[in-house]
């Protein structure tokens, strides 16, 4: 759908559930079983959640259904009104799919130095974007966003999903249940990065409810300025809302290069082609994996490495 600016119009298409939502989620479980053969205990297992196998091709997919539904269900989304975010792509990417097949026009405050990949997969998708200053990143978009809501109120449904408890109820009502199912109840850990934070308070929510013993453990970079694109470094930004640091036994800070180099490793070890946050979790999995004698590892894996082709350090030797 294209986006003219001042004359979008809500075009709900279906009356029902469009069928790409019901594609959402079951995602599989992948072990990671070459990576580090004989790097670790025989009773011990990492298992790789596989989340780009969602319609546009990440975890974001889960919120964007939750927040879409919710926002119809209870009339946010009334004719002619728009859904405003901001994004640094995948959440973006997840709105623009998911609200293409209702008729939803999305609007999207997004840094200027997003990778190419993503604004033009935006683009496409006919997402109408607001570019914000590269130099204040993530947080300089949602300032944007929340500006832009500000002033047109009567246009605009703003879902913010830094504050939206549908992005976290997502996971719990789906992300949870599906690592409890596929391990038999035998998961002992859940490793994911933080940027939103709603994947690990969600997640973490079910997964505590059903086993208080289960080790939640939340990925970030290790200070302010990194290259780990989708996390948050959260003692140096505005905390999301919805964060619930009651839920998380232990965050675990990563480097950007060790990174870079674990994201080398899964795609020619394990065939595994994924994004730098999905690399950087991986990475603080093995630290918790090395020291156990026993366990199994949940890390989720929030996108593939297609939207990051143009990035320098596929280039580097």
């Amino acid at each position: 759908m294209t986006y003219i600016e001042g004359t979008a119009k809500l075009n709900i298409r279906t009356k029902g559930r469009p069928r790409i939502w019901d594609l959402v989620g079951k995602t599989p479980l992948v072990p990671l079983d070459n990576l580090f053969a004989g790097r670790l205990r025989d009773e011990v297992r990492i298992l790789a959640k596989a989340e780009w196998f969602n319609p546009s091709g990440s975890v974001k997919d889960r919120p964007a259904v939750a927040i879409l539904d919710r926002a119809l269900r209870n009339g946010y989304l009334s004719e002619g009104m728009i859904l405003l975010d901001s994004t640094s792509g995948n959440m973006g990417i997840a709105y623009a799919t998911l609200g293409a097949a209702l008729g939803v026009p999305i609007e999207l405050a997004i840094p200027e130095n997003a990778t190419p990949e993503r604004l033009a997969i935006l683009r496409s998708l006919g997402a109408h974007l607001t570019l914000t200053d590269p130099l204040e990143g993530s947080e300089g978009a949602h300032e944007t966003a929340l500006e832009i809501a500000h002033t047109h109120a009567d246009r605009y449904y703003y879902a913010d999903q830094y504050s939206n408890p549908a992005n976290w109820q997502a996971h719990f009502d789906t992300t949870g249940p599906e690592v409890y199912e596929q391990t038999h109840g035998t998961v002992t850990h859940f490793i994911a990065g933080m940027g939103t934070t709603g994947t690990i308070t969600g997640t973490g929510r079910y997964l505590k409810q059903r086993n208080p013993g289960i080790e939640i453990i939340g990925v970030q970079p290790d200070g302010p300025f990194h290259g780990l694109e989708g996390l948050k470094h959260l003692p140096s930004v505005d905390v999301p809302q919805i964060y619930d640091p009651g839920v998380v036994d232990e965050v675990r800070d990563i480097a950007t290069e060790p990174t870079y180099d674990m994201l080398k490793q899964l795609t020619q070890k394990e065939g595994l082609f994924v994004g730098v946050s999905a690399a950087a979790a991986v990475l603080a999995a093995y630290e918790i994996a090395v020291d156990l004698k026993s366990g199994v590892l949940v890390v989720l894996l929030p996108d593939s490495g297609i939207k990051y082709l143009s990035q320098p350090f596929w280039r580097a030797e």
